[in-house]
């Protein structure tokens, strides 16, 4: 469980795409506080400890996690969003996230407004009914709240203090960004299918 507070910006320092994918990544994280086999949210994406450094852990991803997220455009040098799994008693900041990304989506407009970033993306009809105006969503990791909901795109506005500690500072119209819904409106929406 995490809670789309970005904590590190990690880079990609090697991939391994010979079966399973391994992926070693550097940090600024105290490695020595890191289990094997502790979960860390890797741009959205709740991956596994295999192995770690004095500044660098190492996690795989299978062809199902590759098919599901944007992990398959990674390469060497890429920024990654990190943020450690939530403690019991720990600051509950951004909103509940699993790091399970449901869907990749595509930044479709930025646009500077006064000090912070307006953020088109795309919206697939498959996922439009959870994602709500002034609801969460996350991208790439980030808790971001939604501004506005259209039929086939939302927007959201992020702050400069969000774009200098992310890897939103590298984006670009066109790039695929891991979107997870808010899980509230999953549940949601299965009660009212079930209760039908």
């Amino acid at each position: 469980m995490f809670t789309g507070i970005i904590t590190d910006v990690g880079t990609i320092a090697s991939l391994d795409k010979n079966g399973d994918t391994k992926i070693k990544i550097t940090t600024s994280f105290d490695t020595k506080n890191i289990d094997i086999g502790a979960s860390i949210a890797c741009s959205g994406v709740c991956l596994t400890v295999t192995d770690k450094g004095n500044d660098w852990f190492a996690a795989e991803a299978s062809d199902e996690t590759l098919s599901c997220t944007n992990l398959g455009g990674w390469k060497t040098g890429s920024p990654v969003n990190l943020e450690r799994a939530l403690k019991i008693g720990d600051e509950l900041g951004g909103h509940v996230v699993t790091g399970h990304v449901d869907v990749v989506t595509k930044l479709t407009a930025l646009e500077p407004v006064g000090d912070s970033i307006k953020l088109t993306f795309a919206l697939p009809s498959d996922y439009a009914g959870f994602v709500a105006a002034k609801g969460s969503v996350t991208l790439d990791g980030v808790s971001l709240t939604v501004n506005a909901v259209g039929d086939d795109f939302f927007t959201v506005n992020i702050i400069s203090h969000t774009s200098a500690n992310t890897s939103f500072k590298h984006l670009e119209v066109g790039q695929e960004i891991n979107l997870e819904i808010d899980v509230l409106a999953r549940y949601v929406a299965r009660m009212n299918e079930v209760s039908k």
